[in-house]
């Protein structure tokens, strides 16, 4: 947005007020160039709030915060470019970081992925050539941050020069699991031995691909079934695979896939969407299952890998978005999903359709890089999964009245915030930021203040 010119959200207040409504916090990092930031936020056990801030600049790298609820601090921890050892090398920046962290121990396991592209035939690339004086990006890196001595250790790099554009890991065992950008590679990494394999592509040709033929949309989130170290991932095509660390046999399922009608129907060739991939998916180890949404379509479902079997849940998208029929305005669905505090509880940060003047704003029949097809509310639901209990808490809003934009993380907080990752209107320009909103299923006490402390 250019300085002085009034953004479309600032235009479009809400109408009339809504029946339920959450307002939001907002916090300044202090980054000026803080761009769309994805999935990059986890409440650690002690209680911070860590979270990397994006940047598209080929010069600037993206950098790593945590924020403290007791003392409502903020902190910046580390630069991506610095810490991946690549300072004053001149080359494309270490500009996101694509996952959550991982715990184990007193460390936090993180990777890093590209935000500078060029744009060849219309798409976003990796980078082939590089801007004048740099050279090119040289690879994503397997991170550790230790909170007790502060320090980051550099663990390896992703081969071919390749972002991380997701990943998990088995904090038991130590294996960590990547899918490369924008090639679709699948990488096994084991911390402790230090050895990497390099299983090849998970699909077609990944987003390098061309349209029409060899395109294909890469998995944004697998997880593992911690009974046996199993890790899944999904395909644009609806195949699940699954990969075993001690025999490394990568193996697709036959007996379940995601080509399911509820879901709709896609061209796994073409860009827009994340075709039949699951968007995010979580290990729930009560129940021995794993649940996960389908993008765009916003259902809800189990997985259970031992039985190969898929069973539909609910769709949990906005109560509007319900009502009115519509897929998601986001095509590619929102990464905010994750089990809560009380593993039972679902927490989903979906959209949801703006209406004014009586009038629901249509979006556009296509999209650009991946964003949403027009204004749309951010939507907290909940979904409790013994009593099967669907919330819609309403749209979030923040204090000013404008609408938290393109969220894509989530991290909830036993203390009763929800944090994530928004774009804000700030002195004239958009940037994204951390915010809170209030959890509306924990009753706060009344001397809570809205700080944490």
């Amino acid at each position: 947005m250019q300085p002085g010119k009034q953004s479309e959200q600032a235009v479009l207040k809400p109408s009339k007020p809504y029946e339920k409504t959450l307002i939001a916090k907002t916090f300044d990092s202090g980054f000026e160039w803080a761009h769309d930031t994805y999935n990059a936020i986890t409440v650690a056990g002690d209680g911070r709030v860590y979270y990397v801030l994006s940047s598209e600049k080929h010069d600037v790298a993206g950098r790593i915060y945590v924020y403290a609820p007791v003392g409502n601090v903020i902190s910046f921890l580390g630069d991506l470019t610095e810490v991946c050892g690549e300072q004053g090398q001149n080359l494309i920046s270490q500009g996101k970081s694509h996952v959550e962290f991982y715990e184990r121990g007193s460390r936090l396991f993180f990777s890093t992925h590209v935000g500078y592209y060029e744009l060849i035939d219309g798409m976003d690339r990796l980078p082939q050539h590089a801007p004048k004086g740099y050279g090119l990006y040289k690879g994503g890196h397997i991170l550790s941050y230790d909170r007790q001595t502060g320090r980051f250790e550099d663990h390896a790099i992703i081969p071919d020069g390749e972002g991380a554009v997701s990943m998990t890991m088995d904090t038991e065992r130590g294996n960590i699991f990547c899918i490369s950008w924008p090639s679709g590679n699948f990488i096994h990494y084991n911390v402790d031995t230090r050895e990497m394999n390099d299983l090849g592509r998970t699909a077609g040709k990944g987003e390098d691909g061309t349209p029409g033929n060899d395109f294909r949309s890469l998995c944004r989130s697998l997880f593992i079934d911690q009974r046996d170290g199993t890790v899944y991932y999904s395909t644009a095509e609806g195949d699940i695979y699954a990969y075993e660390p001690q025999s490394r046999l990568l193996r697709k399922l036959e007996e379940c896939n995601l080509r399911i009608d509820y879901f709709g129907k896609y061209d796994p060739t073409q860009p827009g969407s994340m075709g039949y991939n699951w968007r995010k998916v979580f290990w729930h180890p009560e129940n021995a299952v794993a649940y996960g949404v389908h993008g765009n379509s916003g259902y809800l479902f189990k997985f259970d890998p031992r039985e190969e079997k898929i069973e539909l849940v609910e769709r949990i998208t906005s109560g509007l978005s319900k009502k009115s029929g519509m897929f998601d305005q986001f095509s590619y669905g929102y990464l905010g999903f994750q089990l809560g505090p009380d593993q039972e509880t679902i927490y989903y940060l979906t959209g949801g359709p703006v209406y004014h003047n009586g009038k629901r704003i249509s979006g556009l029949s296509e999209i650009a890089k991946g964003a949403a097809r027009g204004l749309e509310n951010l939507h907290l639901v909940t979904y409790h999964i013994p009593s099967g209990k669907y919330s819609d808490h309403g749209p979030v809003f923040y204090e000013n009245g404008d609408r938290p934009l393109y969220v894509n993380s989530i991290a909830v907080s036993p203390a009763g915030a929800i944090y994530a990752l928004a774009r804000i209107d700030r002195n004239g320009k958009t940037i994204t930021d951390l915010i809170s909103i209030p959890d509306p299923l924990v009753k706060k006490d009344r001397n809570t203040h809205a700080n944490g402390k």
